[in-house]
């Protein structure tokens, strides 16, 4: 995955200790260990910083001889009761695992298998328990998985039992149904052959048992110099053979559960949990605000940055924060969210969409808020967020919501998110807007009382984007564009979408070309607009003026060695590119849209009036009054640079800052929940009266959406497994939207033609 940082490991720190009652164990831990006592200590604090704490641990030494080593186990064992340490001969790990499972207690429906030297993400057991409570008839769970050591690598591919009789693309760390296991009487491997994993992998396949796979890094697989393929070198022939033995027995293709899943299963919403056994949970007495959290996602875009910055911003001992997303995605932020760069908790992640079908999210949002003793529901930018809105007052009248509104949008339903905040507004507390001119809308067009509105600005980490902490220009230039560049660097920093309208930029650069040729244009981004805005350039001859950057983790570089940054958007909030701009004293040009004009003043920048209907953004004509705008605008700046840097990084320092944002966010969430609306607590039990009717509001708005979801599973797919739309999807896709054949038989029958096509 880009960007994903290796460097954040988990289990590097012990978190607070988990609290749990005297629950008999659901789970069974079972580490095989031999002579690891250089890793084992992180391995084990990797399980006990697990979000579900109903398990034991039972490390089972295989006749260690090194005595470090067995001293650290002693050790281990006394961290937490759960952990209990078994001594016996050397046997190899198939007869260790299966020793182990042997002294796994009664009350235990599941086994987890882990090497001792590997690791697992803090809610994984929580994920793999849920996702098999709901697919009864599922034998095991595994996620994507995280190569580290020696060798770094993410590995996420769809399961597939043909090629797994001929390929191991699965590591040896499982969560496997304890009854499944004793019917294909467990690894039952005698000899000290390798790949005892695989052969296991292939006897529940034999069996007809099938897996359900995660879509999120649960598993960190430890790569070291010396591995047990090289070690036992001799043993590779005899494997195999026990490897093709197996294979044989597999009689049919055997399909996986694979999440993100197509089915929408809106059909049957339960809250209950289906039959989900859910030990009693802990009240905690702390003092602490725990706030739920629900985003679509965490990607790189503006309102994702904020919702980022929030959640590690909030003063840790004030706030508890667990994060709930709802759109599938690669969600290349998730592990920003989960701990910060010295690997200290931020927060817990549970990505719905790669472990449960959407019939048990409000099953399980039950259960969260019940476990971490929710106060208040923030939700910012989530559909289904708004959807369960009357449900959760309705059932938890006293807990306070606030929802954050990033944008309107027109062309969405008549106002997008606006309209959807003002849709659920008698049981929304507190909506909170990134711009004043925002904020107008939804008083004046939305009808919203003045009162319950309040503007918070998206703050900029002014540490972070400060031109002083950067390498000397001269460097920069030299890595991004590698020549000795004279000319004026023009940034264009976003997302390669239509919002963003890259098409525009090209055409601006084309006129701009024609008056002056000192400049240069940084595309930095990526985005399902990238490849084609590469190729428009040089079909423009622009090949020259334009380089092409693709995504990069550290913008602050870019800033650094722009003069001016571009942004041309047809919508946005408030573009978080302008806040970092300007902290980086790089002056901004900008569309007129949301709250830009609030920002960029004439000191710092250009507006430019926009003169293209939100309703044709997938439109490619432009008015020639408006790139002569943005080029007249690019000029000014340009000629007068010194003037405008001179005052940028004032602009933000004086009101944008992030910790501005933070302080005006511990204030609402504090009143929010120490003075909760009376009137909507009130509206609350009104609904409580009707709780199935609430059920049915979530049911009737998932139906409506059942097309975008099925799309967005099916462009997840293509970004993260590389599988490419064809060209026949695309073009029908197309002529429909054209069309604008919006009726739902027409789409299913298309949603069918496009799984047929990808068969």
């Amino acid at each position: 995955m880009n960007g994903f940082k290796f460097s954040l490991e988990p289990g590097i720190k012990k978190y607070e200790n988990m609290e749990y009652n005297t629950h008999e164990p659901i789970i069974s831990v079972i580490i095989p260990f031999y002579n690891s006592g250089e890793y084992i200590e992180q391995t084990i604090i990797s399980v006990l910083n697990q979000t579900f704490p109903y398990y034991e641990i039972l490390i089972i030494d295989d006749g260690s001889k090194d005595e470090k080593s067995l001293k650290k186990l002693e050790k281990i064992e006394k961290l937490d009761k759960r952990i209990k340490v078994f001594h016996k001969k050397n046997e190899g790990l198939a007869a260790t695992r299966d020793f182990g499972a042997r002294q796994a207690s009664e009350s235990s429906k599941y086994l987890m298998f882990l090497d001792d030297d590997d690791l697992i993400e803090p809610t994984f057991f929580e994920c793999a328990y849920w996702t098999l409570e709901t697919n009864k008839e599922a034998a095991w769970a595994y996620s994507d998985s995280v190569g580290f050591g020696t060798m770094e690598y993410t590995w996420n591919k769809f399961f597939n039992s043909e090629k797994l009789k001929k390929v191991n693309e699965l590591i040896s760390e499982a969560f496997v149904r304890k009854t499944a296991f004793n019917e294909v009487n467990g690894y039952e491997l005698r000899e000290k052959a390798v790949n005892e994993d695989w052969n296991f992998w292939l006897k529940l396949l034999a069996k007809g048992k099938y897996p359900v796979h995660m879509s999120f890094y649960g598993q960190w697989y430890r790569r070291k110099e010396v591995g047990e393929l090289k070690k036992a070198s001799e043993n590779k022939k005899r494997s195999l053979e026990i490897i093709n033995e197996t294979a044989s027995k597999i009689e049919t293709k055997v399909d996986a559960i694979q999440y993100p899943r197509y089915k929408y299963n809106y059909d049957d919403i339960l809250d209950n949990g289906a039959n989900v056994i859910i030990p009693k949970m802990i009240k905690k007495d702390d003092e602490k605000i725990n706030i739920l959290f629900i985003i679509p996602w965490m990607i790189t875009g503006g309102a994702d940055l904020f919702n980022l910055n929030l959640v590690k911003g909030l003063d840790k001992n004030k706030f508890k924060v667990t994060v709930i997303t709802t759109e599938p995605n690669e969600n290349v932020l998730r592990q920003y969210f989960e701990q910060d760069s010295q690997n200290n908790k931020i927060a817990n992640v549970y990505d719905l969409t790669s472990f449960l079908d959407q019939k048990y999210w409000l099953a399980f949002i039950n259960y969260i808020i019940q476990k971490e003793n929710i106060n208040v529901v923030l939700n910012s930018n989530s559909k289904f967020g708004y959807y369960i809105l009357p449900y959760l007052k309705a059932n938890y009248p006293n807990i306070p919501i606030i929802d954050y509104v990033h944008m309107e949008e027109w062309y969405n339903r008549n106002g997008g998110y606006s309209r959807y905040s003002s849709m659920y507004e008698s049981v929304i507390d507190k909506t909170l807007i990134c711009n004043e001119n925002s904020r107008k809308i939804l008083i004046e067009h939305f009808g919203r009382n003045e009162k319950e509105v309040e503007t918070v600005y998206i703050g900029v980490n002014e540490e972070k984007f400060n031109p002083e902490k950067c390498k000397d220009k001269e460097t920069l230039v030299k890595k991004y564009i590698g020549e000795n560049n004279s000319k004026k660097i023009i940034s264009y920093i976003c997302r390669i979408s239509e919002q963003k309208r890259p098409m525009l930029l090209l055409q601006i650069v084309k006129e701009l070309k024609k008056q002056r040729q000192d400049f240069k244009v940084l595309v930095v981004g990526d985005g399902n607009l990238f490849a084609k805005m590469k190729l428009k350039s040089q079909e423009l001859g622009l090949s020259e003026d334009i380089v092409f950057l693709g995504s990069i983790s550290d913008t602050t570089e870019i800033y650094k060695i722009s003069d001016v940054t571009i942004n041309c958007s047809l919508k946005e909030g408030l573009a978080l590119t302008s806040y970092e701009s300007l902290s980086m004293g790089v002056p901004v040009i900008s569309s007129d849209v949301g709250g830009q004009k609030e920002l960029i003043n004439d000191q710092v920048g250009e507006i430019v009036e926009v003169l293209q209907n939100e309703e044709d953004i997938y439109s490619e004509e432009y008015s020639e009054e408006e790139i002569q705008n943005y080029v007249k605008g690019i000029n000014k700046i340009l000629d007068n640079l010194d003037f405008y840097k001179a005052n940028c990084r004032n602009r933000i320092l004086n009101d944008f800052t992030i910790k501005n944002m933070l302080d005006k966010m511990t204030t609402i969430l504090k009143e929010a929940v120490k003075s909760p609306s009376v009137s909507k607590i009130e509206n609350g039990k009104k609904l409580d009266t009707n709780k199935n009717l609430t059920k049915e509001l979530i049911t009737i708005n998932l139906e409506n959406d059942e097309i975008e979801y099925e799309w967005e599973c099916t462009e997840y797919e293509r970004k993260v497994y590389g599988q490419a739309y064809s060209i026949k999807e695309m073009n029908y896709k197309k002529e429909l939207l054209k069309e604008k054949l919006w009726k739902i038989p027409m789409w299913r029958a298309f949603i069918k033609i496009v799984h047929k096509l990808r068969r």
